[in-house]
């Protein structure tokens, strides 16, 4: 590529993002899913728009496992374990006999239904039957849910790639063998060890960011990452899944009360959409418009089949040990998102040469732009008729652990060493510069907060919280007084660095 070429892409790449960003913020306010904006987007600058001819579904598979990739770290960085610690057997349960459920249910339609034949019909059920981790984290986290509710539907998006992805390559081998003991050790291997390795790599990371202190804040969130991304990768290369180890690895990192939360946070989502506009841009861009069309009807048959039917009967089955009430049991039937996952998961056949499969990858992509606009603008409504949320219910504060840096904040550790005028000395009277506070004095090993009147003593530890702009007049005030004590000014003391 030549560098006037490079320009072009460049600023063809910069324009997509920006009008990305643009729809992401229309969407918002007219109760869109924004997905379906960036599919449209592809849409708009492919094929049979702007004239952009890309057809590469082995490309498209490459860079849209690795956005999933970034997607569900950010989805377990971003994840509380106290949310998603109760619900990990309903969760698994949902993710694995709820999936096989599913799938059975879809391919049956599809095979009766639309006269499929059985080796698309079981692809197109196990490609459209896991719940898409960007879906339920772009959506359900802007709505005031239960936390069982949000938490299962998050934990089981996090999870239910793994057995979705086995049985969608097992439905792509030619000819079709189906072997139910190997299929089921299959799983429980990927899930297992996909666990095994996202855990060990989350608390390997975070021992040692612990232990170590970067040159930037910046860098802690890039670490975290980083890691996500080995946890995926290793898992893959032992044949175990890449998706759950990511997941699992980026809940331990950000579970684990290392520093710099908020900046952590800020910049996994911003990395997630990234992602997101890619992927589903990159998917807009696959399909060809002219031949959605006769797929609409197959589509819209299939899709009713899976909303009305093989959810509701899979989550029915997954959750009947639980006995959770019916609201909660039809929320989460409905709320089973599709996004971003079917989509990539169906280039898995295309790329296989199955027979039937572009018609599989049509059919899921119209699947998945009508059912989300169906399903995502209503979740609100939804929950608020089912009593799940009420319109004035108060939002649950969130505590997080803030970086100084980014409060423009500092916190000054002051020892009162043995001769020092800070003896005996009020806080009243010690007149440090507004907006410095002494927060805790630490005295004979017990630590307090102090009041205005509470004096200093020799051997006091105070930690002071004060701001950038006002550090240096804190540290002279502080010299100043330990030197000549509460009156140091009219010494003409002011506390200069010696």
């Amino acid at each position: 590529m030549s560098l006037p070429q490079l320009y072009t892409a460049l600023l063809a790449g910069g324009l997509v993002l920006l009008a990305s960003i643009v729809a992401t913020r229309a969407a918002a306010r007219f109760g869109l899913p924004a997905l379906l904006l960036f599919l449209a987007l592809g849409l708009v600058i492919g094929e049979d728009g702007l004239g952009l001819r890309f057809d590469d579904a082995q490309l498209a598979q490459n860079l849209g496992t690795a956005a999933l990739a970034v997607i569900l770290v950010e989805g377990g960085l971003t994840t509380r374990w106290s949310d998603v610690r109760p619900l990990l057997t309903p969760s698994g349960l949902l993710a694995t006999v709820g999936v096989a459920v599913s799938v059975a249910i879809t391919a049956v339609g599809a095979h009766l239904l639309i006269g499929m034949h059985w080796q698309a019909a079981l692809l197109l059920g196990a490609i459209v039957s896991s719940t898409d981790a960007a879906a339920v984290f772009s959506v359900l986290r802007t709505l005031p849910l239960p936390r069982r509710v949000s938490g299962m539907l998050e934990a089981e998006s996090g999870f239910n790639d793994a057995p979705t992805v086995i049985l969608v390559l097992l439905f792509s081998t030619i000819p079709l063998e189906i072997h139910p003991l190997e299929v089921a050790g299959n799983v429980l291997y990927q899930l297992a060890v996909g666990t095994v390795i996202g855990v060990g790599v989350g608390w390997f990371g975070a021992w040692v960011l612990h232990r170590i202190t970067l040159p930037a804040s910046g860098l802690y969130p890039l670490a975290m990452f980083g890691l996500g991304v080995v946890a995926f990768a290793a898992a893959g290369s032992v044949g175990a899944s890449g998706f759950l180890a990511a997941f699992v690895s980026g809940l331990v990192l950000a579970n684990s009360g290392l520093p710099h939360r908020a900046s952590l946070r800020s910049f996994a989502e911003g990395l997630g959409w990234l992602a997101q506009i890619g992927l589903f841009v990159l998917l807009g861009l696959l399909v060809t418009p002219h031949e959605l069309l006769p797929e609409l009807l197959p589509a819209l048959v299939v899709g009713l089949v899976l909303l009305l039917v093989a959810r509701p009967v899979s989550v029915l089955v997954a959750l009947a040990p639980f006995r959770l009430p019916w609201r909660e049991q039809a929320f989460v039937s409905w709320a089973g998102l599709r996004g971003a996952v079917p989509i990539v998961l169906a280039t898995f056949p295309v790329v296989a040469g199955v027979p039937g499969s572009d018609r599989v990858l049509n059919v899921v992509f119209v699947l998945v732009a009508v059912f989300t606009l169906v399903q995502g603008p209503g979740l609100l409504g939804l929950a608020r008729r089912l009593g799940l949320v009420r319109a004035d219910a108060a939002r649950e504060i969130q505590v997080e652990v803030a970086p100084l840096d980014v409060l423009d904040a500092e916190l000054l550790t002051v020892s009162v060493p043995t001769g020092s005028q800070l003896h005996y000395v009020t806080l009243r009277e010690l007149r440090l510069p507004e907006p410095s506070v002494i927060t805790l004095i630490i005295r004979a090993g017990r630590s307090f907060v102090p009041e205005p009147a509470t004096r200093l003593t020799t051997g006091d530890e105070l930690l002071i919280m004060t701001t950038a702009r006002a550090r240096d007049a804190a540290e002279r005030r502080l010299r100043a007084v330990s030197r000549r004590g509460r009156l140091a000014h009219w010494f003409g003391e002011y506390g200069a660095p010696d």
